[in-house]
């Protein structure tokens, strides 16, 4: 009798719980942001797009119109720079650094500096800018950023305490939606973003992506983001091309990350007596060369790089050079302190490599590019998981599936030997360092406060 009468007492304790608004809230907030993140994405794609292309109408078409970046790309870097800096502080770079430095952070305020709804606007309009101007810079890492932001967010309005497992979250469902790749969301998130495998916050990353997934489906449709490229490795010359784009892509990819973390540790030491000056002429020289590259490559320097990285997965050849170009582009962009991310425009430097490699070799230009896209990419972010998934994903390339996994592979190896540390998690030890800072600061002034 005891027993049925605790089975009766916990059978009532749970209907009330589910029928408890205080249960449904936090749930239906964080469906709402995950949905949300959805569209926000597609809009911000939209925008994106748009951008570029009023670019492109800009800087064709006429005589002289292809000499108009030399005025518009160092003025619209400068004016990025400076809203960056006064208006959305935080925004600045790739947004994904920002994320993994705020799951370290323990303070809510520490968060709000580098993920909040003000941030989020501000990434979009100022990424969005930045493509306008002609910048070599890609929406995928904000919208990172922008998901979290979000999440975050509705962590607070929904009152749920586990905000590392909701950055995650957002941070899933923005590659996600970015891309129309939810495999490579939940990779991401497990792989780079935490580097460790939680239960409990994978099944909340889980959620966000499909959720998010829907939403972004719902609005355009399903799609691959560089079509289908059903090509694999069959022959020894090919199987060859699998190694030389996973050590040289590696390789190219390893010297960017390295070169990034130590340039923008020196950058930030040269910056300190003046901040903002030196920052806006840094970003109007970085806008000045960005600008001569892409009028001497014929404009196709400029932006994500979607365009030729798709024609080169298609089987077109692209110029030999343009990978040079393109890489030096995106690393001018990223040293120049503007928001935006360079996930695209690693894919583009990737296709570009394995294109000039194919093209050499006289294999296949589109299994070429699309293994120079995952040699080069696990060599920047040294995700070889993230890298491989990824890929697979946006050219829909199931037959190929060991020769990217190879290749992803030896480009993480490669990347690792000549580059010790991930790039966005060095990056993102600057972010936390000055969230510690910044909170030792405001000990040390309460201390004088409560001992008058």
């Amino acid at each position: 009798m005891p027993t049925d009468y605790k089975k009766l007492k916990m059978l009532r304790r749970s209907r009330a719980m589910w029928g408890s608004w205080r249960v449904w809230k936090p749930r239906m907030v964080f469906w709402i942001g995950a949905l949300a993140i959805g569209v926000i994405s597609v809009v911000f794609a939209k925008l994106a797009d748009a951008a570029q292309l009023r670019f492109h109408d800009l800087t064709s078409g006429g005589d002289w119109n292809f000499l108009l970046p030399l005025l518009m790309t160092p003025v619209g870097f400068t004016l990025c720079a400076y809203l960056a800096t006064r208006v959305f502080p935080g925004s600045q770079g790739s947004g994904i650094p920002q994320a993994i430095a705020a799951r370290h952070l323990r303070q809510p305020e520490d968060r709000d500096r580098l993920l909040s709804l003000k941030l989020a606007f501000g990434k979009i309009l100022l990424t969005v800018t930045g493509l306008f101007f002609g910048a070599s810079i890609g929406r995928e890492g904000p919208t990172v950023q922008v998901g979290a932001s979000i999440m975050l967010q509705a962590a607070r309005l929904g009152g749920m305490a586990q905000a590392k497992g909701l950055i995650l979250a957002g941070s899933a469902a923005g590659i996600a939606a970015a891309f129309n790749t939810p495999l490579a969301g939940i990779v991401f998130a497990i792989e780079e973003m935490s580097r460790t495998y939680q239960s409990r916050a994978n099944g909340l990353v889980l959620t966000a992506v499909i959720l998010s997934g829907l939403a972004a489906l719902g609005l355009v449709g399903s799609y691959t983001y560089f079509g289908s490229a059903p090509e694999a490795a069959n022959d020894p010359l090919e199987w060859l091309l699998v190694v030389i784009c996973g050590v040289g892509g590696g390789a190219l990819g390893a010297a960017f990350s390295a070169s990034a973390l130590r340039l923008s540790r020196r950058i930030k030491r040269w910056a300190q007596p003046d901040p903002l000056r030196r920052s806006l002429v840094l970003a109007a020289g970085c806008g000045a060369a960005v600008a001569i590259i892409g009028v001497v490559a014929g404009g196709a320097t400029f932006g994500t790089g979607y365009d030729q990285a798709r024609s080169a997965v298609e089987g077109d050849a692209l110029p030999l050079l343009f990978f040079l170009e393109k890489l030096l582009s995106t690393f001018l962009s990223m040293m120049s302190g503007i928001p935006g991310g360079i996930f695209a425009p690693s894919l583009s430097v990737g296709a570009g490599f394995g294109s000039t490699v194919g093209h050499l070799l006289g294999t296949s230009i589109a299994l070429a590019s699309v293994l120079g896209m995952a040699g080069y990419f696990a060599g920047v972010v040294q995700a070889p998981m993230t890298a491989f998934v990824i890929i697979l994903e946006m050219t829909d390339n199931h037959e190929g599936v060991i020769g990217l996994m190879a290749c992803a592979m030896l480009g993480y190896v490669t990347s690792r030997m000549i580059a010790r540390e991930p790039l966005y998690h060095g990056l993102s030890r600057a972010f936390v360092a000055e969230g510690i800072r910044r909170s030792r600061n405001e000990v040390r002034q309460e201390k004088p406060e409560a001992q008058q």
